[in-house]
């Protein structure tokens, strides 16, 4: 049983049914369950029950979902109510699993009570009978066949679980006795297996028959099952997108990568049943398919299956808010004022909310004040530590020290290839650099995109092959087809609208209410509109909370310094 807030148990179900994933969310009535329904349904319990039904034999089972329904079924006539519950079938590691989630009220509206001894067996043994009514009872004969296939495996099988739980200070005596003729073959079982414990160096054979299991055992071989599990789960992932690629180029990284990152998104799946967590596969350019998990969930929102993207060690690089704070200090006392001053001199600050500017520095502020970090002597003093700077980074690092993504493209290459706006691929025929692409995997795939990309641009007019072989790009390419994308999409929406598109000019304030955002190649822009037109213009984290909002920014090279409410300059 787990207890979560309503933001907890929305990245659960959103994640599980996020487009570009493996498996959908369903119920007892819906193929497909709507998950912000089952949400709202369930926002005033007090509790929610999770739990996974993972069957030995489930890859055995002629449809997952309905035996899951079997089981609810059965667990509703148990409790006597109808239950409220949503399940996802994962295929993510090597055993196929369902998650099931069920709201935390009864029919009659008044909280759902399971007593713990039907969540810890009784489910469980409804789950077994239902397996057993369709696949048959196991025979002694298959169970010793199953328990024979485990004894060259390198994860915990029931055979060693079954030696840690008989075994005493982990010694465990297996010397021949005459009489035990039925436990003869159990005794060879054992001894095959201690054998490769042995040789992993695992187990001991102190006297013929007498073994001592290393303490290091069990975590030793779920490790290892759970890498197996890793190595599986890539290899289909890959298969799924029709490719194949060498185990030995697999790279699984337990933290964030100490190294950047760049490929396509080959898999997208929970790391956790909190919903917390995510997993990335990633098909690399360097030629290595990475496994990267403790993912953020909100920074790979718009990255799907196919997607490009760059991901690499947390940024430990100080703020440039942290800097200018640090920089405006005299004697070790940071003044507000002062800095409004300055702000006002140099006349920098887009828009020209110098107040709005220095607030945002002092809010700043306000959170290393309640880490320790600096003193508020005043309303316009600050004492601000000689390692301001470093205690900033090093406070940023440990609150945040996940993987630092970013998405490149939400398109996949076959997309760019022929799309009108500007893609991955033209930054990287423009800065004209491969040499870190791997001459076999998704590295050759790039190249061969990046060439069939320059084409297109040629047939386009954007590119000429000059006589030296050399090609030329249109100048400001970049700018050029985000334009034309942008001019596109614009009139595309704005004849299902009904409403009139404008494009914004660089220097322009635009003004509006935040009703959504659209997914371009050139990026993604945010849709700001007003009563008798509407604007696309690059979409920035900062306004992600304003959707329904009035938004105000200055339009500057390619992006945009947003201004939402009075004093509250973002243009940092």
């Amino acid at each position: 049983l787990h207890v979560r807030s309503r933001r907890q148990r929305q990245m659960c179900i959103r994640d599980r049914s996020r487009d570009g994933e493996r498996g959908q969310l369903y119920s007892a009535a819906d193929d497909r369950a709507d998950g912000d329904a089952f949400l709202d349904r369930g926002k005033d319990d007090r509790h929610q029950f999770r739990f996974i039904v993972s069957p030995e034999d489930a890859a055995d089972l002629a449809d997952l979902k309905d035996y899951t329904r079997e089981l609810m079924a059965q667990v509703e006539a148990d409790l006597g109510t109808k239950l409220d519950w949503v399940g996802v079938n994962h295929h993510n590691t090597g055993h196929p699993h369902v998650h099931v989630i069920v709201n935390g009220r009864d029919a009659s509206g008044e909280d759902l009570v399971i007593n713990g001894d039907y969540l810890a067996g009784g489910i469980r043994e409804r789950a077994s009978e239902l397996a057993t009514l369709e696949l048959g009872p196991v025979t002694e004969i298959e169970q010793r066949r199953k328990l024979m296939t485990e004894i060259d495996q390198d994860w915990l099988t029931r055979i060693d679980r079954a030696m840690i739980a008989e075994a005493d200070a982990r010694l465990i005596d297996l010397r021949h006795e005459p009489d035990d003729l039925r436990g003869q073959s159990d005794r060879t079982m054992r001894l095959r297996r201690l054998g490769k414990l042995g040789d992993m160096g695992l187990a001991t054979e102190h006297a013929p028959g007498v073994w001592e299991l290393s303490e290091r055992l069990e975590p030793t071989l779920r490790e290892m099952g759970e890498r197996g599990d890793i190595v599986r789960t890539m290899q289909k992932a890959l298969r799924a997108e029709g490719a194949e690629r060498d185990p030995m180029s697999f790279e699984i990284h337990d933290a964030a990568p100490a190294a950047p990152i760049v490929g396509r998104v080959i898999d997208k799946h929970l790391s956790d049943e909190l919903g917390e967590n995510l997993t990335l596969v990633v098909d690399g350019i360097d030629g290595r398919t990475h496994h990267i998990s403790g993912v953020d969930p909100a920074r790979v929102e718009d990255a799907h299956v196919g997607s490009v993207i760059a991901i690499g060690p947390p940024d430990s690089a100080g703020r440039p808010s942290d800097r200018a704070i640090a920089g405006m200090a005299e004697d070790g006392i940071y003044r507000p004022s002062r800095h409004l001053e300055q702000a006002r001199f140099d006349g920098r600050v887009p828009g020209g909310d110098y107040e709005g500017f220095v607030d945002a520095h002092v809010r700043r502020l306000e959170a290393l004040r309640r880490a320790g970090i600096a003193e508020r002597i005043d309303a316009d003093q600050w004492r601000i530590p000689e390692d301001f700077e470093a205690r900033a980074a090093a406070h940023d690092a440990g609150r945040n020290a996940r993987a630092n993504i970013r998405v490149l493209s939400t398109f996949d290459l076959e997309r760019q290839i022929g799309s009108d706006g500007a893609t991955w691929l033209d930054r990287r025929l423009v800065g004209a650099s491969t040499s870190e692409l791997s001459s076999s995997g998704f590295g050759e795939q790039v190249r061969e995109a990046m060439e069939r990309r320059r084409d297109n641009l040629i047939d386009r007019g954007d590119a000429i092959r000059q006589t030296d072989g050399r090609i030329a790009y249109r100048r400001n390419l970049i700018a050029t087809l985000q334009e034309r994308e942008v001019a596109r999409a614009g009139a595309e929406m704005a004849a299902k609208k009904g409403t009139p598109f404008r494009t914004a000019i660089d220097g322009e304030t635009v003004t509006g209410t935040l009703t959504g955002t659209v997914q371009l190649s050139s990026g993604k822009f945010a849709i700001v509109e007003k009563s008798h037109e509407f604007t696309l213009v690059p979409w920035r984290p900062v306004i992600d909370r304003q959707l329904g909002r009035e938004v105000s920014g200055v339009v500057q090279g390619g992006s945009v310094s947003w201004q939402l409410g009075r004093q509250r300059g973002l243009g940092l």
